[in-house]
């Protein structure tokens, strides 16, 4: 199974998703997701986290976390594993709840933490499940928006200081701005680098800094050890006298350094990736 990197420093800030084991729900009821509420607030505590936002689905869980000891990793085994515990023993089962090891997307707070905190709390209106976020009392929609009390755990000051100096207005002015969510033309995930990281460039270049040597490793998957790497449209002179040397040395660059695939590299350069293959493979 491919192990998913993993980039932690104090302050960082993480989108965490964990799915159901073959796609089951995780949730039975609602004392289930009372329960997973409860051991997140334990884990928030004892991992001293910043909990910005979550949101609980039926076969999976959204949160948004700020790590001030860069602890993610440890965190996390100890949410899922509680959980799966208590889970199992309330229900008289045996065995996994979640799918593998949980997804993890390192956000630059300044830039995209606000943003996520929206898509978060909008999953149940996008999946159809209510119209509107306030009918959904399983995220963080109405805590913040001052409509139920604020679980020990989340933190709402950060998202609402965004708004306004003043509770009210700056409550008021977020339910604006998530009900401006739904008409968005764009997901912020459209933005996603190597599928682990989501900032600015700059963000991105300082990321990949340090993951350093990780890159190498043969189990954590293609697209992720390339992080920060070029567009693949970029790699390619966009010159129509270059040599057919030189364009093979760019294609065999766009694979053995960049990590292009060859199916990607046939499709932005129109060929068939049989004939990407013999480049790649020949020294001419």
């Amino acid at each position: 199974m491919a192990r998913p990197l993993r980039i932690e420093f104090p302050g960082a800030v993480y989108h965490v998703t964990s799915r159901g084991n073959a796609r089951a729900d995780i949730f039975d009821d609602d004392n289930d997701r009372q329960l997973f509420l409860s051991i997140l607030g334990q884990t928030v505590k004892r991992f001293n986290w910043l909990c910005h936002a979550y949101c609980l689905m039926g076969n999976h869980y959204h949160l948004m976390i700020e790590t001030p000891e860069g602890n993610l990793s440890a965190g996390m085994r100890h949410l899922n594993g509680v959980y799966t515990q208590a889970y199992n023993r309330v229900h008289h089962k045996d065995g996994h709840v979640f799918k593998g090891r949980f997804k993890a997307v390192l956000v630059e707070k300044e830039s995209h933490l606000l943003e996520l905190c929206r898509y978060v709390v909008l999953n149940p209106v996008r999946a159809h499940m209510v119209e509107r976020a306030e009918q959904f009392p399983w995220s963080s929609y109405l805590p913040t928006v001052g409509k139920a009390v604020v679980p020990e755990f989340l933190t709402t000051e950060w998202v609402l200081a965004n708004f306004s100096a003043s509770l009210a207005e700056a409550r008021r002015l977020y339910r604006d701005f998530v009900k401006e969510g739904l008409v968005a033309k764009e997901t912020p995930w459209e933005k996603l680098s190597g599928q682990i990281i989501l900032g600015t460039e700059g963000f991105i270049l300082q990321a990949k800094e340090m993951i350093g040597g990780r890159e190498e490793i043969p189990e954590i998957p293609r697209t992720q050890r390339h992080v920060g790497r070029p567009a693949v449209a970029d790699l390619f002179s966009t010159e129509t006298n270059i040599t057919k040397q030189e364009r093979n040395r760019m294609i065999r660059h766009a694979y053995g350094v960049h990590g292009y695939t060859l199916k990607e590299l046939a499709q932005a350069l129109g060929v068939h990736y049989t004939t990407i293959s013999k480049v790649i493979n020949s020294k001419n």
